[in-house]
């Protein structure tokens, strides 16, 4: 039995997380740390991860689920703790804080998961053993989604560190690297910043990878109506597609079985292996085509971004 704690109790946590624990018989989940305190029933809350750590119960291992931009010294006062520690996506603020903890998970021997629930969608899989014996002439991204509905209210995502249309973006990145046969990187991006935040709220992406492959990204926060999640991949042996966030594959047009959708109970029975094996999991590849989105992308002001 696992025992673990969570820590940031928002919308993906209530959402996914909790259930997805709940229905692992590995894992108890003990306490919770929340700055909102939260009513989860007889589950104890606290304040922030100190407290759960110095007055709360035994724990073997945590999970982090707050804004990016407070995710390194949560995660440092875990690891040091002795605990393992999940990463909900993304895994920090910037490239160097993720090689950072895991060099701190290193020297204090427990498991740092950097987790990326896109890649645990039931296309995701089938798609990267396709692809494996295909060449990749040309991938499209097509990843537009409501803002306002998925974030209502939620600043953070506006600020430094925050990433913007990025958040969800990163989901893509997270399947594109998981099922190119080889490496991508960014070539150039477009960045649209509303002029009263600091993070983009649309963008478009070009990229390559070592076949010479063309990759485009087009990221929209702002789409309502039904929400788009896209990847499509021309080879030299027919397309791909995989289209609501991974959930759903199609080859040459024809729909493929690939089964139900459990992203985050893949998440959590992928973290119980690695504890169970003593290995981390850290990979900080989408995180990193996002950073040099921001080091190469051409910023352009559009008009202010209202809630």
């Amino acid at each position: 039995m696992i025992r673990i704690g969570l820590v940031g109790v928002g919308k993906i946590a209530r959402d996914q997380h909790i259930p997805a624990l709940a229905a692992d018989a590995r894992y108890q989940l003990v306490a919770a740390a929340s700055r909102t305190k939260p009513d989860l029933g007889v589950l104890p809350v606290f304040q922030d991860i100190e407290e759960m750590l110095a007055q709360g119960p035994a724990l073997d291992a945590v999970a982090l689920c707050t804004p990016p931009q407070a995710r390194r010294e949560t995660a440092l006062a875990a690891l040091r703790a002795g605990k393992h520690v999940f990463l909900e996506k993304p895994p920090g603020a910037s490239v160097g804080e993720v090689a950072e903890l895991a060099a701190v998970a290193r020297a204090q021997g427990v498991v740092l998961f950097t987790s990326w629930h896109s890649r645990f969608a039931a296309g995701v899989a089938p798609a990267k053993a396709w692809l494996s014996t295909r060449r990749v002439r040309e991938v499209a991204i097509e990843w537009r989604e409501d803002v306002r509905r998925w974030h209502p209210g939620q600043t953070w995502i506006w600020e430094a560190g925050g990433l913007g249309v990025f958040d969800p973006a990163i989901n893509a990145l997270s399947i594109l690297t998981e099922i190119l046969p080889t490496e991508a990187f960014v070539t150039g991006a477009t960045l649209q910043v509303p002029e009263n935040v600091q993070s983009p709220v649309a963008a478009h992406v070009d990229m390559t990878n070592l076949d010479g492959a063309r990759i485009t990204a087009d990221l929209d926060f702002l789409q309502t109506g039904p929400q788009t999640w896209d990847l499509t991949a021309q080879t030299d042996d027919g397309v791909l597609k995989l289209s609501m966030g991974g959930a759903e594959l199609t080859l040459d047009g024809q729909p493929v079985e690939v089964g139900e959708n459990h992203e985050y109970p893949g998440l959590y029975d992928r973290f119980a292996t690695l504890i169970a094996r003593g290995e981390s999991e850290v990979d900080a590849r989408p995180l990193t085509l996002v950073a040099d989105a921001f080091l190469l992308g051409t910023r352009e002001s559009v008009e202010a971004f209202v809630e």
